[in-house]
């Protein structure tokens, strides 16, 4: 891409996509296309395909999706691949009829099997069965995927896929019944210490392992790999390090300033016991994570308290 590039982010809202947004216009790239729901409804195969047609973006970042924490998941699977697969079914078409130079399809390390080895490597994908949780979304993403390489082997196109870890940071869902793990910590903790509750209720048995990046980070490695990689291969992005929740419930507690108990509701799921990407691909490209998860959630919180009206 040169800062002149006709560049569409669909799901600029959303919390990756926005970051991608804005990484862009810090870097100078002065051409940039978002469009609200109200104005482009991506479930509408025409009007996604009128779009592209009128705008002929040269570049896609493909973060536009139905997104959401266990609860929200299993309790609404239809949504989670209905939606997802016609979401990204119609932008990766009407990116191949409107010739496209590249496209970035942006997937989750939940496409690896449940009981997959760690840390998990690309390779791994398609040897066991997935966990049972988030299921419906994770089968959505690694359809996707698989498009991208077939239009790839078939058409030629430059469609590439990536396998982000667990994201977060400013912009992120804080809606209890819909967030992840670390936004609904903080949403929680938060309003605990300011209606002086004893005591917050964490799920699970707080065991289980996950890993974390920054949003910031995230956005500087798609522009980095929109720029600098081109293969049928997907590759994982994150740090290449996990924490147990145990540890990250205290961290965002003190971060927050709680100074109540923690309650744990044993009834309900934990998830995968460990999820950790290999990043060995990446790393082998040059890029390297900047900001660690302490900083990372001082600076989603300093945002939460600005913007949580």
């Amino acid at each position: 891409m040169d800062k002149n590039s006709k560049i569409y982010v669909a799901g600029h809202t959303g919390l990756v996509g926005n970051g991608i947004f804005k990484q862009l216009k810090e870097l100078g790239y002065n051409n940039i296309i978002v469009k609200n729901h109200s104005d482009l409804d991506l479930l509408d195969k025409t009007k996604v395909l009128d779009f592209f047609s009128e705008e002929q973006p040269e570049y896609v970042f493909l973060a536009a999706a139905k997104v959401g924490g266990i609860q929200a998941n299993k309790n609404n699977p239809v949504e989670f691949l209905y939606l997802n697969l016609e979401i990204q079914n119609n932008v990766i078409m009407a990116s191949f009829k409107n010739h496209v130079k590249k496209l970035m399809f942006l997937g989750s390390s939940c496409i690896y099997p449940k009981k997959s080895v760690q840390p998990m490597k690309e390779e791994y994908l398609l040897t066991g069965k997935l966990e049972e949780t988030n299921e419906a979304y994770a089968v959505a993403k690694i359809a996707g995927l698989k498009l991208c390489e077939y239009f790839r082997n078939q058409y030629g196109c430059d469609f590439i896929s990536v396998m982000p870890t667990n994201i977060y940071g400013p912009n992120d869902n804080f809606d209890l019944e819909t967030s992840h793990v670390i936004p609904g910590l903080i949403r929680r903790f938060h309003e605990a210490k300011i209606n002086k509750k004893e005591k917050v209720e964490i799920w699970g048995s707080g065991k289980i392992r996950r890993e974390f990046m920054y949003i910031d980070d995230l956005a500087d490695t798609l522009i980095f790999l929109m720029n600098n990689y081109s293969e049928k291969e997907f590759i994982n992005i994150g740090i290449g390090k996990d924490i147990e929740i145990n540890e990250l419930v205290e961290l965002i507690k003190n971060i927050v300033g709680y100074t109540g108990k923690i309650e744990r509701d044993l009834s309900k799921p934990d998830g995968i016991l460990r999820k950790t990407v290999d990043v060995s691909k990446l790393d082998s490209l040059g890029w390297k994570y900047k900001i660690e998860l302490k900083e990372g959630l001082e600076k989603t919180y300093k945002w939460y308290l600005e913007n949580k009206e």
